[in-house]
């Protein structure tokens, strides 16, 4: 599959490494379908990309407005090839206090429910236009058999985003690692499903970028953080991910890994 003349859905597309993959797929000759809850950094990039790119306000935990957005890629562009999420939070509480109290049940919840369950209804919503698309598009012809398609179609492709921490967790971010770890283990078993389809899943793991959530913490703690890349010793820039996106799209035998783009980069 190649970018030029298909058309993705980027979650958390208005800013940080969603932004870039944007940016890389409209360069290419794609269209992009940018869902965001930032309207006004959204509509802002869009206006900058031109016709090839549509804004919807979209939170991925709601099956709705993520449904929209899928609609919004069918009616604008005329169909949808695959989804890049990389929306996300990040959520840093101990298991217990300094004076031993509990962590806050309901903040773990919503890291989990955005980090994965959002990450799973985008892949559901997105698969199910794909493989609607696939019967709509067999049934016009003589021989095609329904919900099947030619061997080695490149149909379709799912990526999602999961984090480092999924491997090398930290100290409170037990709801940020585990919830990446579960957008690992979808990676397999959805690619397995999807098989039958012509619809690739994969995930990429960044390690350290430079993105706004990392503008956020302090100077001393961004500098510790890049010495201990062995290689660029730096953070990552947020086009070295959009690069590896659109090489996942272009090639057809990555399907159901992890690939982790992070400098060597282990985490203790």
């Amino acid at each position: 599959m190649q970018v030029k003349e298909n058309s993705f859905l980027v979650t958390g597309g208005a800013s940080g490494l969603g932004e870039s993959v944007a940016r890389a797929i409209v360069s290419q000759g794609g269209n992009v379908v940018i869902a965001d809850l930032n309207e006004s950094a959204g509509q802002s990039l869009v206006a900058e990309l031109g016709d090839s790119a549509r804004f919807v306000r979209c939170d991925i935990t709601n099956g709705d407005e993520v449904q929209s957005a899928v609609e919004m890629a069918e009616s604008a562009f005329g169909g949808l090839q695959g989804s890049i999420n990389c929306a996300g939070i990040v959520v840093v509480q101990k298991l217990l206090n300094r004076d031993n109290n509990p962590a806050d049940l309901e903040a773990f919840s919503r890291g989990v429910n955005i980090n994965l369950v959002g990450s799973f209804n985008v892949a559901r919503l997105v698969a199910a236009s794909i493989a609607k698309r696939i019967t709509n598009d067999s049934s016009a012809g003589e021989h095609a058999e329904k919900n099947h398609v030619q061997k080695n179609a490149d149909q379709g492709i799912i990526i999602n985003t999961a984090s480092i921490a999924a491997f090398d967790g930290q100290v409170g971010q037990a709801s940020y690692s585990s919830s990446k770890a579960g957008v690992v283990g979808l990676t397999l078993p959805l690619a397995r499903e999807l098989a039958r389809h012509g619809i690739r899943v994969m995930t990429i793991a960044p390690g350290v970028f430079a993105t706004p959530m990392m503008e956020s913490i302090p100077e001393k703690a961004r500098e510790q953080l890049e010495a201990g890349v062995p290689y660029p010793k730096r953070l990552g820039a947020p086009n070295e991910f959009a690069k590896l996106v659109t090489h996942i799209i272009d090639n057809a035998y990555l399907n159901g890994e992890v690939i982790r783009l992070d400098g060597a980069i282990r985490m203790v």
